[in-house]
């Protein structure tokens, strides 16, 4: 969760209904042995719905999710705001679970996709905080073998979040020790993924300066959640769930979670179902990967991705924040999704716009210099692609935090932006390439059903463009150091107001001047963390 750069529309968390409209029936090729239907099929209660317990009440997990839903003509069914967590506030376990049987006890959901950090923490930032022993937290999970009892035939997604160690001293989604000991703990989970070959346990003070009272608090919670994504791959093998995603955020080639997928990785190739999950780089998009997974079972439509990138050298860059190098986080993405990856031909092209060998990250502002000749050849690759008939969905993972501002006009000055299918460039690598798989596999998968809404599919292009370049690329890096502290969350109401005001104007400013709006407005902007991280977008 790199910094949590995220969006929603609102703060509110209803169900999310997506009424399907009518589209073009042009059903892609198929490169699975699945027939392809006419229409989604009906439940006993009518269309069916698909149920999503998120990662957390950020708006990229629980309204991006909705985006995907709705671009098939499907409604997406999340807990009620009462029941999430709100910011470093946990969600309530129990209640959650109890959501969630409910749901899934409901003749219209076709579909459950699980968050493990919600369903046994109460979300995100409580994994890595709550003090909840490992029986209480083992115990949660018997909430999907309750699921499984009552609907055997019911799909079960999970995801399963490998802790992160930030390399920083803030404590803002951490414990309140990070502030004084992060880098070093940070430092401490990779010096030890160093010795996992060494027999000898070295004295905890050759290793660290950390308090030891610290590192017992921070190493028992990290074991916990440790246990319990081995116990999902236990659900794994014995059915109780269908497909599981163990994914890794703000890592790195030697760290704590890096050392950790060794050992998953160990139970992966020892557990003859283990080879069905997937393992990557990943966090506050899986949720809508997955939604786009449940699509795909749902109409028996395996969409077809081919991978382009006008620099091939940047397949093999491993991102900022990441351990896997381009294609093989990308290959892993199109899969989550339920989708496959081939050469040539594919329902859509997926174009990567690779990662800066300089390694910028768009939160420390512009960089210096513009890398004409990479904005150049990405250009001409989509401008090409598109000409020759092809679907193109743009992956934007040259900086972390930001969309190459620079392609983005360029795109926008040779009147591509509004040809896309799908456009992602916030967060991390993985952040961005998950959320563009799904949104951009959710249209294939309503074209073939002919479901395909193409009013959600130009607001979802939309929002991306506004949060991911025209908000983190622009009015973040230009006005940022005057609307918002040093620290955060902003306690003061009238200065967030002022700034969700502030921030609304410049960027109806930028849609009017770059983006392809046509007569779409903002209708309403927020802050839903009190920070400048994230921002809520509601268009009209």
């Amino acid at each position: 969760m790199r910094d949590s750069r995220t969006r929603l529309f609102g703060s509110a968390h209803p169900p999310i209904a997506a009424a399907a409209l009518p589209g073009h029936h042009l059903a892609p090729s198929r490169k699975g042995p699945n027939p392809v239907p006419e229409k989604l099929p009906e439940t006993a209660a009518g269309r069916p719905r698909i149920a999503l317990l998120p990662l957390d009440d950020r708006p990229v997990n629980v309204r991006l999710p909705g985006d995907v839903a709705a671009v098939a003509g499907v409604t997406l069914d999340v807990p009620p705001t009462e029941l999430l967590p709100s910011y470093r506030t946990a969600g309530d376990p129990e209640a959650l679970g109890a959501w969630l049987l409910e749901r899934a006890a409901g003749p219209s959901t076709a579909h459950v996709v699980v968050s493990t950090d919600m369903l046994l923490y109460g979300g995100l930032i409580a994994s890595r905080t709550s003090g909840d022993s490992t029986r209480e937290v083992l115990a949660r999970l018997d909430v999907l073998r309750e699921v499984r009892r009552l609907r055997p035939e019911l799909p079960i997604s999970v995801v399963s979040l490998v802790t992160r160690a930030s390399n920083s001293y803030s404590a803002a989604e951490e414990p309140e020790y990070w502030a004084e000991h992060g880098k070093e703990l940070h430092a401490l989970g990779g010096d030890a993924h160093r010795l996992l070959g060494d027999a000898e346990v070295l004295p905890l003070d050759e290793l660290t300066s950390v308090p030891a009272p610290v590192v017992t608090d921070y190493s028992r919670r990290r074991l916990r959640n440790h246990m319990a994504t081995l116990s999902t791959l236990d659900f794994v093998e014995d059915g109780t769930i269908d497909f599981l995603a163990i994914t890794a955020d703000d890592t790195a080639p030697f760290a704590a979670g890096s050392a950790e997928q060794v050992w998953l990785r160990h139970w992966m190739r020892m557990l003859p179902r283990g080879r069905e999950v997937l393992m990557y780089p990943g966090a506050d998009e899986v949720g809508a990967v997955l939604v786009a997974r449940a699509l795909a079972a749902m109409t028996s439509v395996e969409v077809a991705f081919s991978v382009a990138c006008a620099d091939p050298e940047g397949m093999t860059r491993v991102p900022p924040f990441e351990n896997m190098p381009l294609a093989a986080s990308a290959s892993r993405q199109i899969r989550a999704a339920g989708a496959t990856e081939v050469t040539t031909g594919g329902d859509v092209t997926l174009v990567l716009h690779a990662p800066d060998p300089e390694r910028h990250d768009m939160f420390r502002g512009r960089p210096e210099r513009v890398d004409t000749a990479a904005v150049q050849g990405t250009v001409a690759l989509i401008s090409a692609r598109l000409e020759g008939g092809e679907k193109v969905a743009l992956a934007d993972v040259r900086y972390p935090n930001g969309a190459d501002e620079a392609l983005v006009r360029a795109l926008a000055e040779a009147n591509l932006l509004g040809r896309l299918e799908a456009f992602g460039g916030w967060n991390t690598a993985g952040n961005t390439l998950g959320s563009v798989v799904a949104l951009a596999a959710a249209g294939a998968v309503g074209r073939a059903a002919g479901t395909f809404d193409p009013a959600a599919a130009r607001r979802a292009l939309l929002t991306r463009l506004l949060d991911d370049f025209a908000y983190q690329s622009v009015v973040r890096v230009d006005s940022g150091p005057s609307l918002f502290p040093d620290r955060f969350p902003m306690a003061d109401d009238e200065r967030v107001a002022g700034a969700e005001r502030a921030i609304h104007r410049e960027l109806e400013a930028v849609l009017d001047s770059v983006l392809p709006g046509d007569a779409v407005r903002i209708a309403e902007l927020t802050l839903p963390w009190r920070r400048s991280f994230e921002i809520g977008i509601a268009l009209s």
